[in-house]
């Protein structure tokens, strides 16, 4: 197995990793976006929309948990995985152990979307609702201790990050020239995965990273210079939310982005009102706050570049998107947008 060393990932352990899981998971398209609003808007830019919100589960994170979960040795993948998670890993992880033949036993939030919940069992996990926080790891650790079971971490390790490469891999090969890549960041196992991806491809292509203000422990611990943990997270972007930044996914981060642009939760809502409206789709708040940074926070640092858009997810039930979306025309008309 590997270290977690960000010397390892190079482009071509990238590219094995994908190919060792292409029977697995989709290579989901890459569609231009057609918008004269947002062209004016940007003076010109093109945006180039990665829709991983069409990945198995509903999120780029089947990735990282199937990476994960092809190394467990043989001899142990009958003692099971497990997960701790507000909602998308959750997902994830009962849909990976679906895949290699094991039980799931993930630990959620017990303020999970009920949706999401619904999700989970749907793919075959057991689910142990906890309070958010420290109890969600606290109960999964049990879990391996007690039931021997394979601990699938929502962020942090290299094949996590190789998992997530295969997002970036498959955006530089579609569009070629790329002068920006935007992602949204929470605990950091997709940003780590794309900005190795992009900078091993095309080292002058910018990453961007987009975090809400209520949960911004990524671009604390790059100012830092080491990782940070906050005492509290407070955004409707929950998938954005852990409330720390860990040794490996950080010091892949520290190497690849570029600037990590904080955007507020009435702006998360907007660019999901302007992903619907102008982009045709309907996804969760974390992917709206990828559009919002591209709105509100770059700009100017973006006008006439060709960029590419990471819509990680959309893993949301239709009234809580109704309420986002109706508090994001509220902003844009607010905004003159």
């Amino acid at each position: 197995m590997l270290t977690n060393n960000v010397a390892n990932i190079t482009e071509k352990l990238m590219r094995s990793r994908a190919s060792k899981l292409e029977n697995y998971v989709k290579r989901t398209p890459t569609v231009k976006l057609s918008s004269e609003k947002l062209k004016k808007y940007l003076s010109g830019s093109e945006i180039h929309m990665k829709l991983e919100c069409m990945q198995h589960t509903g999120t780029f994170k089947a990735r990282g948990a199937i990476s994960v979960a092809l190394e467990i040795p043989i001899k142990e993948i009958n003692y099971g995985v497990t997960a701790a998670s507000a909602g998308n890993h959750a997902i994830a992880a009962s849909w990976a152990a679906q895949q290699i033949g094991t039980s799931a036993k993930v630990v959620m939030a017990s303020t999970a979307n009920p949706y999401r919940i619904e999700l989970a069992k749907l793919y075959g996990g057991e689910i142990i609702l906890k309070e958010p926080g420290k109890a969600l790891f606290s109960e999964a650790e049990r879990l391996v201790r007690d039931e021997q079971r394979t601990f699938i971490h929502p962020f942090e390790g290299i094949y996590t990050t190789l998992g997530a490469s295969g997002v970036g891999l498959e955006l530089m090969d579609d569009v070629k020239d790329l002068e920006a890549v935007v992602v949204s960041v929470g605990g950091g196992g997709l940003m780590s995965g794309i900005s190795a991806a992009v900078k091993a491809i095309n080292p002058s292509c910018k990453v961007y990273g987009i975090e809400p203000t209520g949960a911004d422990s990524m671009s604390r611990s790059i100012k830092l210079g080491k990782p940070a943990t906050l005492d509290i997270t407070n955004t409707i972007a929950d998938s954005l939310s852990p409330p720390m930044a860990l040794p490996f996914g950080f010091a892949v981060c520290q190497k690849n982005v570029d600037d990590i642009i904080l955007v507020t939760d009435d702006q998360i809502c907007a660019g999901m009102t302007i992903l619907m409206e102008e982009g045709k789709l309907a996804v969760e708040p974390a992917a709206g706050a990828a559009m919002a940074g591209i709105l509100f926070g770059l700009k100017n640092q973006l006008s006439s570049k060709k960029i590419g858009l990471i819509v990680c997810g959309s893993n949301i039930d239709s009234r809580t998107y109704n309420k986002f979306n109706d508090r994001g025309a509220e902003h844009l008309s607010k905004v003159n947008f």
